[in-house]
Order: C-alpha cells, then structure tokens, then sequence
C-alpha cells in the first residue's frame, strides 16, 4: 500500500511527523559548547545578558520529549501521538523561528 503524497487530495491527513533537534548540526555544537562556553565566561567575571542566556537554554530545551510533551488521541481512530513542547523563540531557534515567520 503507497503512502499519501504531501499535496495530493487524498483524504488523508499527512502524518505528524517529530521535529528532531537533536540530530541537527546547530543543535549539536550548542549543545556541546554552550556549557564550556558559559563556564569560560564566568570564570573572567563575565556574564552573557539574561535574554541571550534563556534564549540558548531554551533552544536546547525545545522539541525534546524529556522536557514536557503532549499526547494527542485521534477520537476516530484512538491513534496516538507525542508532540513535545517548543520554546516559540523567534531569535534563534530555526524550527520555532520558521514556524513564526509563515
């Protein structure tokens, strides 16, 4: 059996498919320097500004599962889905950002 096309008048809904931030290339280097980079910087007596600190932690935080998520149930067919929470950051976050500017 062929799965719908997207943009094909099927009937079908597209399915939901998870954004995975942690696989891209920038959630990857942030993730593995911001910790260094913030450590570094406290240790001259420097600190980044509040908004720039919280917009980069909740990059890190956004569309993982293991930081709060919501199960949607079709009431039809009781199929389930995951859909984790996002940090609607216009700043930073590609996923969020992008969604905002449509």
């Amino acid at each position: 059996m062929a799965l719908p096309q997207p943009g094909r008048m099927s009937g079908v809904a597209p399915a939901h498919v998870r954004h995975k931030p942690e696989q891209t290339l920038l959630y990857q280097l942030v993730e593995q320097y911001w910790p260094e980079f913030q450590m570094q910087l406290s240790e001259t007596g420097r600190f980044l500004p509040r908004h720039i600190t919280r917009e980069f932690e909740d990059y890190l935080a956004c569309g993982r599962l293991e930081n709060g998520f919501l199960r949607v149930r079709c009431e039809s067919c009781s199929h389930e889905h995951l859909v984790a929470f996002s940090c609607k950051r216009r700043g930073f976050c590609t996923s969020c950002g992008a969604r905002r500017m449509v």
